[in-house]
This record gives structure tokens, C-alpha cells and sequence, in this order.
């Protein structure tokens, strides 16, 4: 036989057609690359800027306010807010509100002008080393250059001095930067979501191509009892993989445990109950088990690019940290390095729960719509 033009053109049209037909392989085809363009290109930045810091000041000199003025200007803080306390101030941080606490001490001012170099405390909250890198690098340029315009005349000679302050940088969480200590947690995140995800999106569609979703239709079994009936079991394979991880990060990466770790089951659990219900929800969505699979990849690449854990979740632009906010890896990052490094208790994690569980009933109610009593 000889080749024929006419029958290699027919198909290649017929694969065209084929590709029209299935939107959700199409859209991937154009979706997944306009999402990396985006999201690379103006979401991703190893450079955070305008980390989020606190002050507590017990002195009013302009000494003090020139220091803050310049943090501000260095592009790298933004004060949100001056604490009363250090206990206001400890809480800004455990609840990782803020990424930075500036203590000023009384008479800040008077020591400086006297020679004394008087100590600036400033905390950083290294649970995510990246997020803080160069923030720290630029505190030992403005302590050195700022001040240098308010100290003429007489003080003139404390230019001469290496810097006329005491810049003290403690490194809350992680004082030694080790990168395990925010990687290994985040995996534990990211490994839950993309498994199970996938295992309960495969689950409907195997039923339905097999032939014996038409069993489950027979039954008098309600829409609610057949998503959670095919939750559970997912759920202690979860906590299985859970229980693995936090072995591994604790004896092979030396990964502390700071907090309950009866509470870190607790918040992940109610993590894998949310996956799973998305999961569920694909797999009642899905024509086939292929189509269940390119939804998890599409779910699951804004999850490890939006939600801090392969860049700095702060450094991205306003519009994608609310895309971020919107997914539950996000918050489930905050939940185990605050229970792991910070030793956060319930009442410090629940601004970070709340999001998952409103997340999880949003899906529910979205699978349960789809979920149909008869085969189409």
C-alpha cells in the first residue's frame, strides 16, 4: 500500500474534531500554559517586599522614627501596626500576622546621642527562611546609613562609627535557616493534596466505565451517604501517609515538634476531608477517569505555586495571594509550621481553619448538584 495524503489530512482532521469535542483536554491544551505564563511570570517573586511588621516602642525620639521611616522606604517592611505590649507583640507573631516585630527601648535616643549604641531588637519570623533572606540582609544598611542625616554638628563623629546602633536579628521558629524545617512540613501538604485528590477522583469514574455505578444507582442509598461511604476509607489511608511523613521529618530531617502533636492529626485530618470532597466532586464532574485526572493536575499546579510553599507566599502581588487564600493547601501550610515550629495552640490555629472547612462545605454542596440518581 502505498501512502496516502488524502487519508494522513482526514485523520489529522479527525483529531481536531476529536480535541473540539473534549473541551477539558482542549482546555488544558491552552489553559496549562497560560496559567504557568501568568502565574511564573507576575505571581512568582524570590524577593518578597513589603513583609508585613510590627513596632513596640517605649521611645518617642525622632531617632526612632527615622529608623522606622527608613525600614519603610527600603521597600522590604510595611508597619501595620504600633503594639501596646509584648504580649500583643508575641501573639502578631505566633499567628503569623505579621513578619517582623521591631522593639525599640526607653530612651533609645538618649543613649544613641551620648555614643552609648543602644540596642534594636528585631524578631523575624524565620519559619520560611526564603520569605525573610533579604529583608535581614537590608536592616544592616539602614541601621548604618539612615540615622546619618540627624547626627551633625556635634554628633557628627558617631558617623565614624561602624553603625551607631545595636542591631540585634533574632531568628524566631528556625534561628538556623535550615531549609528541611519549612520544606519537609510543606511536603506534607503537598504530597496529601495531590494523592488524595487523585485517588477519590478516580474513584466514581472507575465505577461508572466498569459498569457498576449502575449498582450504587439500584440502591436506596442517598447522594450524601455514597461521598462520605467513599471517603472514609481514603481518610485512614491519609492518615497512614501522615503518620509515615511525620516519622520521616522527625528522626531523618530532625524536624521539631514544638506543638501537640495530637492537634496536627486533628488539622490534617480535616485537610484530607477537604481534598477528598474535592476529589469526589471531580469524579461526579468526569466523564472518565482521564478527565478526572487532567481536573487534579489543573487543581494542583495554582495549589504548589499560590500557597507558599515552593515561593514566598508574601512576595506574590495582592491578586494572587487572594487566588491563594482561596485554596486550602494555603492555610494547612500555616496550620503544621505553626504546630510543628511555633508550638500554636487551637485558638492561634482557627484563622487558618476556618478557610478549610468553608472551603470543604463549598465543595460538598458543588459535588452534591452534580451528583445525579440516574445514568445520563
Amino acid at each position: 500500500m502505498r501512502f496516502s495524503w488524502s487519508r494522513w489530512v482526514g485523520i489529522i482532521v479527525k483529531e481536531f474534531i476529536q480535541l473540539k469535542r473534549d473541551r477539558l483536554t482542549f482546555g488544558m491544551i491552552i489553559g496549562i500554559p497560560v496559567i504557568q505564563l501568568i502565574l511564573f511570570g507576575y505571581a512568582i517573586n524570590s524577593d518578597p517586599k513589603r513583609l508585613p511588621t510590627a513596632v513596640l516602642s517605649a521611645d518617642a525620639s525622632a531617632y526612632s522614627r527615622t529608623l522606622l521611616a527608613a525600614m519603610q522606604t527600603s521597600g522590604y517592611f510595611r508597619i501595620e501596626k504600633n503594639v501596646a505590649d509584648e504580649n500583643e507583640l508575641e501573639e502578631m507573631m505566633a499567628h503569623g500576622t505579621v513578619q517582623f516585630a521591631v522593639t525599640i527601648p526607653e530612651n533609645f535616643g538618649r543613649k544613641l546621642v551620648r555614643g552609648e549604641r543602644p540596642v534594636l531588637l528585631v524578631e523575624a519570623d524565620a519559619s520560611d527562611p526564603a520569605a525573610i533572606g533579604n529583608a535581614v540582609a537590608a536592616l544592616a544598611q539602614i541601621a548604618s546609613s539612615s540615622l546619618n542625616r540627624d547626627l551633625g554638628g556635634s554628633l557628627a563623629e558617631l558617623k565614624a562609627v561602624a553603625s551607631p546602633i545595636d542591631m540585634r536579628v533574632h531568628r524566631r521558629y528556625n534561628p538556623e535557616g535550615v531549609t528541611a524545617y519549612n520544606i519537609v512540613p510543606g511536603l506534607l501538604g503537598t504530597i496529601l493534596t495531590m494523592t488524595m485528590v487523585l485517588m477519590t477522583g478516580l474513584a466514581m469514574t472507575r465505577e461508572r466505565e466498569r459498569g457498576t455505578f449502575e449498582n450504587l444507582l439500584s440502591t436506596p442509598a442517598l447522594p450524601i451517604e455514597v461521598m462520605t461511604g467513599k471517603i472514609i476509607p481514603y481518610i485512614l489511608i491519609g492518615l497512614v501517609q501522615v503518620t509515615l511523613i511525620v516519622v520521616a521529618a522527625l528522626l531523618l530531617f530532625k524536624v521539631p515538634m514544638q506543638g501537640n502533636p495530637l492537634l496536627l492529626y486533628f488539622v490534617v485530618l480535616i485537610f484530607i476531608a477537604a481534598n477528598l470532597t474535592l476529589g469526589i466532586t471531580f469524579s461526579s464532574v468526569a466523564r472518565n477517569q482521564l478527565q478526572s485526572m487532567q481536573m487534579t493536575f489543573f487543581f494542583f499546579l495554582p495549589s504548589i505555586l499560590l500557597s507558599g510553599f515552593m515561593f514566598p507566599f508574601r512576595g506574590m502581588p495582592d491578586w494572587a495571594q487572594w487566588l491563594g487564600s482561596l485554596l486550602p493547601l494555603t492555610h494547612f501550610l500555616v496550620l503544621v509550621r505553626g504546630i510543628m515550629l511555633k508550638g500554636n495552640t487551637l485558638d492561634e490555629l482557627w484563622p487558618a481553619i476556618w478557610p478549610i472547612l468553608a472551603f470543604m462545605l463549598v465543595v460538598i454542596g458543588i459535588g452534591l448538584g452534580f451528583y445525579k440518581r440516574t445514568l445520563d
